[in-house]
């Protein structure tokens, strides 16, 4: 479970320094070239090394497969187009509306209910709902709803795909992924993607981005309860909101790192209450 645990926080801390450095590839290739990037050159990579065409002993879950990495492909584009239009934090506090609703679904114990509870106020407490919820842009907001949704959806399916493939998981998930972002991203950034220039730092955001932490939140997947991970995520807005401080100079103010402290406090006590796993 240790083990499992810091899988899971490496992921993190990987997955935000990779959206950070992605959203200096904006103004160039968009949101949509930033998704390309990310997931068709780690793609490339995760087929280089884990070579999931050897034969192996497995059993065949296509549907979980697929669903895994659709919905992994297609969080990954509506994210990247949240955040060209709102903080880093901010997205990703919305986006963890998925992981929570799931937390909610497979509670069973009132302890349970205390973390959620405490998560949802330092959610609450950083979204801008107090006199600066005008300057959020709808359209943004609506985006990183949706990734919402794929998260969800990833946490379902990924649990499933990874008990069917084990590691082969990642890789077909991630270029199933692919076939959804590199259309979208050359359809919007055509040429620009074959820049040699922006290269190194597209496969900066496709390793920190999805060979990473995808690889590593398999791990957690399968070695951890649904509701155990999905609650332990709540610690993704203060790993965003930190690193858009500072990588972003997105600053935040005392009321936000109140909300970051109650989250932190809601991941450490799911995780106190996980020593031993759970039967789902």
């Amino acid at each position: 479970m240790l083990f499992a645990l810091g899988a899971l926080l490496i992921a993190m801390a990987s997955y935000q320094c990779g959206a950070a450095t992605a959203k200096q590839l904006f103004p160039v290739v968009g949101a949509q070239g930033a998704t390309a990037f990310r997931l068709g050159l780690g793609a490339l990579i995760m087929l280089a090394v884990r070579r999931p065409w050897r034969p192996t002993k497995r059993e065949g879950n296509w549907r979980a497969l697929w669903g895994y990495g659709l919905s992994l492909g297609v969080m990954n584009l509506v994210f990247y187009m949240s955040l060209r239009t709102i903080p880093l934090g901010i997205a990703v506090a919305l986006e963890f509306t998925g992981p929570l609703a799931i937390a909610l679904l497979h509670s069973r114990r009132a302890l349970d209910f205390v973390w959620i509870a405490l998560a949802v106020i330092g959610l609450l407490l950083l979204l801008p709902l107090r006199g600066a919820a005008h300057a959020l842009d709808p359209a943004g907001v609506l985006y990183a709803l949706a990734a919402g949704v794929g998260w969800a959806l990833y946490i379902v399916f990924g649990q499933k795909a990874g008990a069917a493939y084990g590691g082969d998981a990642v890789t077909l998930g991630i270029l199933i992924g692919a076939l959804v972002a590199v259309p979208v991203g050359f359809a919007h950034a055509g040429s620009a993607l074959l820049t040699p220039a922006l290269l190194p730092m597209g496969l900066g955001v496709a390793i920190l981005s999805s060979v990473v932490p995808y690889s590593l939140e398999m791990v957690a997947l399968t070695r951890m309860p649904a509701r155990t991970f999905s609650v332990l995520l709540s610690l993704e807005p203060a790993v965003a909101a930190m690193t858009g401080t500072l990588f972003l100079s997105e600053r935040l103010d005392a009321i936000q790192w109140i909300a970051i402290a109650a989250i932190i406090a809601a991941s450490g006590g799911a995780a106190l209450g996980a020593r031993k796993p759970a039967v789902e």
